[in-house]
């Protein structure tokens, strides 16, 4: 029987989470920008952020299926970056050291998220349908403080100081990860892995990873250049951390009502709906630059671009993947995450000055609309469990 008190913790530690990641991505291609890196050398350490998920989930998700220390590869990862931000603040900001710090932080921030799914889902247990949109939304609040408190805090002190609030903010997360225990749900320590092959084959499970990588492409733009695109057309920060939370706001509100979705429309229909509005979407943004309703109301695309979209991938992989194959589960979704955007950021960021941040946008408006040639292999009827 689940306790309101685990669900606290897990809320908690995705609050921490998020809060990293909402200082981390609206404004790290601004502090990139104002320590003078072009905008080719923001694309490529953009990529080089996420670079490492190509083969960094793999080993820390056969680590956690083999051992079952899922929350102690979450403590040390979560050590690890406070030291990292540390490092970024002290040493001088060549491209060259912070391309390998990147490199580094990458390696272990990739340990976090995907083996932690895997935790929240074990405790969670036969609730997890009715559970997990509950406890993850305070990710999305954990986001919403990051960017839209330091967009604020951005007003006062220079963008310099990113990296010291990046090490606060990962060092209490690493102090509150030690209030959750491993779950007693989940498999021990395993002398023989199962084999994902058979599994990654099942036509289902291909068609949506190759839609995966196809969505997260389309969103490269978005992750690496969103936050340069609006201050361009001469926004401020307070008002791009107004942007960002908008989208996560709406994340949020998708969460809290994504199992009436879930429950009455097909896997096929809903993930149709998603790459289409995300389409609709990136056309806005590169239209509309200096229309801040339009701006506001693209982000509120975010619940299905995002929010909808991940529960269906939750619910894939927990459906086809056995529980003691969900470590490895969870880190191909986070490498295929990782695919799409690293590949998207080094195309956006070698041809962002020679088309336009608009054009860009666009073209990734078009690109989206690929992941349709997949759909037909997902399930046209209602999918009843998690």
């Amino acid at each position: 029987m689940l306790t309101l008190p685990m669900t606290t913790k897990l809320g908690g530690f995705y609050l921490f989470y998020y809060c990293i990641v909402g200082t981390f991505m609206p404004f790290w291609s601004l502090y990139l920008e104002d320590q003078g890196f072009s905008y080719q050398e923001i694309g490529i350490l953009s990529s080089i952020a996420i670079v490492t998920r190509f083969f960094a989930p793999f080993i820390w998700g056969w680590i956690a299926d083999k051992s079952g220390k899922r929350m102690l590869l979450v403590r040390i990862a979560t050590w690890m970056e406070a030291c990292i931000w540390f490092l970024i603040f002290i040493i001088p900001n060549s491209f060259q050291s912070v391309a390998l710090l990147m490199l580094i932080f990458s390696f272990f921030q990739n340990a976090i998220l995907a083996q932690f799914e895997g935790v929240t889902l074990f405790w969670l247990g036969e609730k997890r349908a009715e559970l997990y949109g509950k406890v993850r939304k305070w990710g999305s609040v954990g986001f919403i403080i990051g960017v839209f408190c330091i967009g604020a805090l951005l007003e006062i002190i220079p963008i310099s100081m990113l990296p010291i609030m990046l090490l606060c903010i990962s060092f209490f997360a690493f102090i509150w990860s030690f209030t959750i225990k491993e779950p007693t749900s989940a498999p021990k320590s395993q002398k023989q892995l199962d084999s994902l092959w058979p599994i990654i084959k099942r036509p289902v499970v291909a068609a949506f990873f190759a839609i995966e990588f196809i969505m997260l492409f389309s969103h490269a733009p978005f992750y690496s250049f969103y936050s340069n695109y609006l201050q361009q057309s001469g926004y401020s920060t307070t008002a791009i951390g107004l942007l960002w939370s908008v989208g996560v706001i709406a994340e949020i509100i998708m969460f809290a009502f994504a199992n009436l979705f879930l429950q009455r429309f097909s896997w096929r229909l809903l993930v149709s709906i998603c790459l289409i509005m995300t389409s609709l979407r990136w056309f806005a943004v590169g239209l509309f630059p200096h229309s801040f309703t339009l701006q506001f109301l693209s982000q509120t695309i975010h619940a299905f671009s995002f929010g909808l979209f991940h529960m269906i991938a939750m619910r894939i992989i927990f459906e086809n993947f056995m529980l003691t194959q969900q470590g490895r589960g969870q880190a191909l979704y986070s490498t295929m995450w990782g695919l799409g955007v690293a590949a998207g950021s080094l195309l956006a960021g070698k041809y962002w000055t020679d088309i336009s941040g608009e054009s860009v946008f666009m073209v990734a408006g078009l690109a989206v609309l690929m992941g349709l040639l997949f759909v037909a292999a997902l399930p046209n009827q209602v999918q009843k469990s998690i």
